[in-house]
């Protein structure tokens, strides 16, 4: 069965994020002074020919573990996943 599996990759939190501090400067140059904070990552989904969905989010964790985070500046999270 194929999975969709939804993974999100975001920056650690005590680390600075310049993407996310350049992207904030420039909503504060359009007027939105009220947003406080922004933090900038990625969204991944992969499409899993697994077994099971316990199989799927193996293999997502796997990806996470070797390639999709960089452990020393993000952290991943799978967010959902959807058979079919």
């Amino acid at each position: 069965m194929i999975y969709t599996v939804h993974i999100k990759v975001m920056p650690l939190k005590n680390l600075l994020d310049p993407q996310g501090k350049a992207v904030l400067a420039g909503l504060h140059n359009l007027g939105l002074a009220n947003v406080e904070d922004v933090r900038v990552g990625k969204h991944i989904t992969l499409q899993v020919n697994a077994a099971s969905e316990a199989e799927a989010r193996a293999a997502a964790e796997e990806a996470g573990k070797k390639l999709l985070a960089n452990a020393v500046m993000e952290f991943f999270d799978i967010e959902e996943i959807i058979a079919g």
